[in-house]
């Protein structure tokens, strides 16, 4: 009898142990992801979850090169036209389904034939995707694409089970990541599992990964500092000093490639059909009333970069003549004047409803109203802005865009007449032709010479206005150790675990 109870004891030992030894990562992101399909989806949060949950052929280094992850080597052929990549061996998707060639045939033809894939300018220069063997994979373009490592290294590389994806991909995405989806609650959270068969699990020391989505900078920042988090990504700069002085915090503030963008709507459905998008000169004037310095001092304590462009100052492809402008509201309504336009002009303004977009959005409404523009601002969750910029309902929608190391990530499917991003539906054949030919083109003179003409197209026309470029602000428990920031703000897990 007492031999019994030692071993019913151990086993409540046991249990307790394995239920102390569990790991759980929470992750306060800002927005609720949009649909969680690569081929479909097109919002920063959404590539956070995708960090932990789908490999890619080709990852993102700390140094911006391009390095292994599915594919463990890859070739090009002397005419630039046909990419050959070696497939690692072992992987399997986590439904068990065997990752191999004809995967990533299945993939590469589902994210260029899909009617909704916001993939397809991405991948516009693939003509077919061969199998040559198990292990190798060969990708034939129509031409010459010196781009196309830097888009398998993002959505268009993320790999899904072929067979699974015959269901919802959005609602139940299979990968072959080192965590598995588990469960989503719209607008609550995201919960992620340890994959036991992911092919480098020995760097990866979390049972469970959970994403939480809070909006609002302040009360993520409140949630990690009461241990309700273990890491934040976008802190706002407003809290930086505090996140700092905190002693059970450390904080990471890595230079950044994404922008912020107040795109236009200039040709898509009725909502087009208004002086802003119709005539480049309400645009130029909307644009001029701005100041891009002030924003940056009153909303980010000047740690933001203001920039006119959608490529970094450190990028060789940023042109030093076309400089930040500065404001001129005189010059704005002599725009406004020879437009013809009855003042006050009414405008809409769509915006994130969280704390930093709504308050650059304040801004904007006042310096713009002394120009004679009237504001409208809505605020409204950042996949439904998305969304509904997507539709045609919108005047003027202020989005962001997480960057690319490639400059034709951050720029082509934007502003190009079939762009999967162009939500105002802009068109110029000269701009198409410019950024197409960049395309192709591996010199940096060369690529630099079309960029800088396209951005004097960008300059004259305004699709879009480019506002400031913003760094990668993470925060986390000072308990986690093995974390390595990179440029594009994507928290990769490996190698990351409580002390």
């Amino acid at each position: 009898m007492k031999f019994a109870h030692l071993i019913t004891g151990s086993l409540f030992l046991l249990a307790a142990n394995a239920a102390f030894a569990e790991t759980t990562l929470r992750i306060g992101i800002q927005d609720d992801p949009d649909v969680l399909d690569p081929h479909r989806s097109r919002t920063y949060s959404g590539r956070l979850v995708y960090t932990a949950l789908c490999d890619k052929l080709v990852d993102v280094s700390p140094q911006l090169t391009y390095v292994p992850q599915l594919a463990t080597a890859w070739n090009w052929s002397e005419d630039g036209k046909t990419l050959t990549m070696t497939l690692r061996d072992g992987v399997t998707f986590h439904d068990g389904e065997v990752f191999d060639a004809v995967a990533v045939k299945f993939n590469l033809d589902r994210a260029r034939t899909l009617p909704d894939s916001l993939r397809k300018s991405e991948l516009a220069s693939v003509d077919s995707v061969e199998v040559v063997d198990a292990k190798t994979v060969a990708i034939k373009l129509k031409q010459p694409d010196a781009t196309l490592i830097s888009q398998l290294s993002d959505r268009a590389g993320m790999m899904l089970a072929p067979t699974a994806s015959a269901t919802d991909v959005g609602t139940k995405p299979v990968c072959s990541g080192p965590y598995k989806f588990a469960q989503r609650v719209q607008q609550d959270r995201i919960v992620l599992e340890r994959f036991d068969q992911y092919w480098n699990k020995q760097a990866y020391h979390f049972d469970k990964v959970i994403f939480l989505p809070i909006p609002d900078t302040s009360v993520r920042l409140a949630n990690l500092r009461s241990g309700d988090l273990d890491i934040i990504e976008r802190v706002a700069p407003t809290d930086v000093k505090t996140a700092k002085a905190d002693s059970t915090l450390q904080v990471f503030n890595t230079p950044g490639l994404g922008y912020m963008q107040l795109m236009y709507n200039t040709n898509n459905g009725d909502r087009a059909k208004t002086p802003m998008g119709q005539d480049p000169r309400v645009r130029k004037a909307f644009e001029t009333a701005i100041d891009r310095d002030a924003i940056n001092q009153v909303v980010f304590e000047g740690l933001y970069a203001p920039s006119a462009q959608p490529f970094p100052s450190s990028s060789p492809y940023y042109d030093k003549s076309l400089p930040v402008p500065a404001r001129d509201v005189e010059q704005s309504k002599k725009l406004l004047a020879e437009a013809g336009v009855k003042l006050p002009l009414n405008v809409e303004l769509k915006v994130a409803n969280n704390p930093i977009a709504q308050q650059v959005g304040q801004i904007i409404q006042a310096m713009t109203e002394e120009a004679g523009f009237k504001v409208n601002l809505v605020a409204t969750e950042y996949a439904t802005l998305l969304s509904e910029q997507q539709a045609g309902n919108f005047q003027i929608g202020m989005s962001a865009w997480s960057g690319r190391p490639d400059p034709d990530g951050d720029i082509h499917q934007f502003v190009t007449c079939k762009g999967g991003q162009n939500d105002g539906h802009f068109c110029d054949p000269k701009l198409d032709e410019l950024l197409n030919k960049a395309r192709t083109v591996n010199d940096t003179a060369q690529r630099q010479a079309l960029y800088f003409q396209a951005l004097r197209l960008l300059a004259s026309d305004v699709p879009t206005s480019y506002l400031y470029f913003d760094p990668r602000i993470i925060a986390m428990s000072s308990k986690l150790t093995g974390f390595v920031p990179n440029p594009d703000g994507l928290i990769r897990l490996a190698g990351v675990a409580f002390k």
